[in-house]
């Protein structure tokens, strides 16, 4: 039976707790309970105008931030929105039913402004870190590094070819993006009475993002894009450190050293041993790794010595320290000595090898040679300066640790796929490399937080 209800006279007085209409299990609250922004007022202090109009919380816009990159709202427009209607995100957001929501105009101005120049987002992104460390979530035994491609704000149809004389100048009506790119090629090209030849331009190059990289790195259509690079504890599969660089990897590579040094200087935290992909075992870096940091590299090792026609490799060649030379399958000498010279040289080459020959009188008599060397009078071998650190990582491939770090490289592969499928950062919106920056941060700070949630619980079962 259907009825009409009774009264329609508006009630004068409201008793509502908004504590007690948020679900005991909900994301929300086992975030807030492991975040804490004690010292961001304090950091944003210089930033803040004495004059003008009352300035936004700045808690308040890392806490409505923070919600949009949980819950995958990209739209600033839209997450202004989400916090006016949803009661959890208001409680989080510390905001009363009568509170008002900034403006989305006003939130844009102010993440742009004070919260870049003042590094807040790395402050955020530590300072949830240290907790984790403080929940004994991070060991600093072993870490895992790795970098995933995330599309760039920007059109394919809107690039120019890089080897164009474009005039790149800031005339006031360039984009920030636009006037970070021109700063940084002056800052990499200062201006000098002899003039040092250019570095090549790159293949194509955004009108809007121009610090974003043309690449192609997925197996399909070429696009601009950034790079995420995660460097994590895999103890829990805590993320110690992120660095945003163009979709290059000398770039990534170069930030991978940063992270490192930077988690060992900010927090004390070395590891034993460092997993990654192929990509990380040049020479160079593997090096960097062994002699530089004294850290075990449990990485596949770059090698491209091995030969497909069947001829001998060098490999099978032994290598005797003591005397500085190779010996080869018929015990005859490579040497790097055999040419003399007026000045003596160190015999390293463009490409940071010391080539190693053998006697031309011996390959000529030898039984092998059409196995060894058939197109040439002799047989030589380049060797890497770096092949000591080379030798270390081969040596390290047989070890049961070294199997135990390629199933715990997973981990960090679960966080990309985490960030691009669960948070939908697979595109960025801001542009310019401090764009991809902050995302990545705030990105990583989520990650870290839902990690806590999931590992440690809140007040009770919390899914993340």
């Amino acid at each position: 039976m259907m009825g009409q209800s009774g009264g329609t006279q508006d009630r004068l007085f409201y008793s509502f707790n908004l504590d007690d209409h948020i679900p005991h299990d909900h994301l929300l609250r086992g975030i807030d309970r492991y975040f804490d922004l004690g010292d961001l007022r304090q950091q944003l202090a210089p930033f803040y105008s004495h004059t003008g109009r009352p300035s936004i919380d700045p808690e308040l816009m890392i806490r409505m931030l923070l919600i949009g990159y949980c819950f995958g709202i990209r739209s600033e427009r839209k997450l202004c929105e989400e916090v006016h209607l949803n009661l959890a995100y208001r409680w989080f957001c510390r905001l009363d039913l009568e509170d008002p929501i900034p403006d989305h105009s006003t939130f844009s101005k102010n993440r742009h402004g004070r919260f870049r120049q003042s590094d807040a987002f790395r402050l955020v992104f530590e300072s949830v870190l240290r907790r984790c460390m403080y929940e004994g979530l991070v060991r600093g035994e072993g870490f895992a590094v790795d970098a995933s491609v995330i599309k760039a704000d920007a059109s394919r149809a809107r690039g120019v070819p890089g080897a164009e004389a474009m005039k790149w100048r800031d005339d006031g009506t360039s984009t920030r993006a636009v006037r970070e790119y021109i700063e940084a090629l002056q800052a990499a090209n200062p201006a000098t009475d002899d003039e040092p030849s250019p570095p090549p331009p790159p293949k194509k190059v955004s009108l809007t993002d121009p610090a974003a990289q043309w690449t192609a790195a997925p197996a399909g259509p070429a696009f601009f894009a950034y790079s995420t690079n995660y460097l994590i504890d895999l103890a829990a599969g805590v993320i110690v450190d992120v660095e945003a660089t163009p979709a290059l990897r000398p770039h990534e590579l170069k930030a991978t050293k940063a992270m490192v040094d930077r988690v060992e200087r900010r927090f004390g935290l070395k590891p034993r041993r460092l997993v990654g992909d192929m990509a990380y075992g040049i020479a160079p870096m593997l090096s960097w790794m062994v002699k530089d940091k004294g850290i075990e590299p449990h990485v596949p090792v770059w090698d491209k010595t091995g030969r497909k026609d069947g001829t001998l490799s060098s490999s099978e060649f032994q290598w005797i320290a003591q005397r500085n030379e190779y010996l080869c399958p018929e015990g005859h000498e490579l040497r790097c000595d055999r040419r003399t010279f007026t000045v003596e040289r160190d015999r390293v080459t463009k490409a940071d090898t010391v080539i190693y020959r053998a006697s031309q009188h011996d390959c000529a008599q030898c039984p092998r040679k059409q196995q060894c060397c058939p197109n040439t009078p002799m047989r030589k071998i380049a060797r890497s300066v770096h092949e000591d650190a080379r030798d270390v990582a081969r040596q390290l491939t047989d070890t049961p640790k070294y199997r135990q770090s390629r199933r715990e490289r997973k981990k960090v592969e679960m966080l990309f796929a985490h960030l691009k499928r669960i948070l939908k950062l697979d595109r960025l919106r801001l542009r310019g490399l401090t764009g991809a920056r902050d995302e990545f941060l705030l990105a990583a700070t989520v990650q870290n937080l839902r990690r806590m949630v999931k590992r440690l619980g809140s007040q009770d079962s919390v899914p993340a």
